[in-house]
């Protein structure tokens, strides 16, 4: 039963985070970027505290062992984050095409397999994350996948973005983003055969979890948000940080 919850989760937060972001993109839902990345950052952070490290720490997991791990994952995603944006200037600082005119076909079309690249990794490595989420427990896998898409579908939405800037049609764009979701599953798939056999990983890999997880809320989503600083835009952001939070809360006490 649990390998069906991982292949259902892994879908769930490839599959339709996908066709949410592409409801947003072309603009059914537009305006609802903004709040969907506020309430994102306080379900992440919901997410991370008030499951993740509890849930690793009742495994038996010490203080000590848990904060150390914390610590090197936050330090770990900071670390791949530069090597990535090191490479991506390095890229556009030596292809000698005209910047000051804004991405020409050339390059934005190799951004827009960069982003896809990147963004099958990244769901790969979710993959992993919510297998060993659900076997630690499955409501906590639950509460995982739903913190999953509420970061996924702003996230797919900025993909999109790019891939139509890149030149690609509405449809090819949809295709391949779909295409790159599925990469979670595989990591599920292969994150429950191999944690199957090193069991005494999975609270520390449910920590290396929460530490993407308040690392994408504190080093990507909260700074976009606070390039918006009018007081009807930070209103928002303050009730759907807190939504985001309630509604992992809710999930939590509800699931236990």
């Amino acid at each position: 039963m649990i390998l069906i919850y991982i292949l259902a989760a892994t879908l769930a937060g490839g599959v339709l985070s996908v066709l949410a972001a592409a409801l947003i993109t072309y603009g059914v839902l537009s305006h609802m970027v903004q709040r969907l990345v506020s309430f994102a950052a306080g379900a992440l952070l919901g997410a991370a505290f008030l499951d993740l490290l509890p849930e690793a720490a009742s495994a038996g997991l010490s203080s000590q062992s848990l904060f150390a791990t914390l610590l090197g994952g936050l330090l770990a995603f900071f670390l791949l984050e530069k090597f990535a944006l090191w490479r991506h200037s390095h890229h556009h600082e030596h292809d000698g095409h005209g910047h000051e005119h804004g991405f020409d076909a050339h390059e934005a079309g190799k951004s827009g397999m960069l982003i896809l690249l990147g963004d099958s990794l990244h769901n790969f490595a979710d993959g992993i994350l919510l297998a060993a989420a659900f076997m630690a427990d499955p409501k906590l896998g639950a509460i995982t996948t739903l913190s999953i898409i509420a970061h996924e579908v702003p996230q797919e939405a900025g993909d999109f973005i790019v891939l139509l800037n890149a030149g690609y049609s509405k449809a090819r764009a949809l295709a391949y983003n779909v295409l790159s979701s599925l990469a979670s599953v595989v990591g599920g798939v292969l994150g429950y055969f191999a944690l199957e056999h090193i069991r005494w990983a999975v609270p520390y890999v449910v920590v290396i979890a929460a530490s993407s997880f308040v690392y994408i809320a504190v080093a990507d989503l909260i700074p976009w948000m606070q390039r918006r600083t009018d007081g009807h835009t930070s209103v928002w952001q303050v009730v759907m940080v807190a939504l985001g939070v309630a509604v992992i809360g809710v999930s939590h006490y509800t699931l236990h």
